[in-house]
Order: C-alpha cells, then sequence, then structure tokens
C-alpha cells in the first residue's frame, strides 16, 4: 500500500454564484498542499473540497510531491515545508494562497 504523500497543486477557479470572489473577478487562483497516496487522490479530494466550498475549481495543476520537487531542486521554506506537514498530519487539503483574478491578470 502506497504511503500517503502532500502534493502541490495550482488551483484555477472559475466563477460560481455565492463563491465568495470579489465583483468584477473572473476566477481564482489558490496554492494547496493535498495529501493523497498519489497525486490523482490529492486532486480529487482538493475538488470535493472546494466544491463543498461552493467554488468552482476548473483546472488543477500538479508539482508534484515533496519528494520529487526536492530532486527538481526547488528550494522550498520552512513556513510551506509546516503546511506541507500539517496537510499530511490531518490528512487534509491546506490553502498556502488565494487570489481572484480580473480581466487585466489574463
Amino acid at each position: 500500500m502506497a504511503e500517503e504523500q502532500v502534493y502541490t497543486l495550482l488551483v484555477e477557479l472559475g466563477r460560481k454564484e455565492g463563491d465568495g470572489l470579489p465583483d468584477g473577478a473572473t476566477g481564482g487562483a489558490m496554492l494547496v498542499y493535498a495529501s493523497g497516496k498519489d497525486e490523482d487522490e490529492a486532486v480529487r479530494e482538493t475538488v470535493a473540497i472546494l466544491k463543498q466550498a461552493d467554488l468552482n475549481p476548473i483546472e488543477i495543476t500538479g508539482h508534484g510531491s515533496l519528494d520529487e520537487r526536492l530532486a527538481e531542486g526547488h528550494d522550498i521554506p520552512d513556513e510551506e515545508r509546516a503546511l506541507m506537514q500539517r496537510a499530511l498530519d490531518e490528512n487534509a487539503v491546506i490553502v498556502a494562497s488565494s487570489q481572484p483574478l480580473f480581466p487585466e491578470d489574463r
């Protein structure tokens, strides 16, 4: 059985009534850390959680597990590692950052 890992995911959000995004925003972007046995499971869990929160995930780009990112030479600060550890400890999806997108951002 595969061991749980934490995956870094970039989520693009579309608009949906009641999503809480500001007026004029065309969507949003979130950086999340999600635990899973593989990246597909982490993506499925992320989509489920975001839909429960009345958000509209339209595209998710995976950036790999902590080990994969380290192997690629990514510099991962302590704050980011702490959020990743929290996602692993709590078997959770942790939103590291969230930003609304406006037409001029596209």
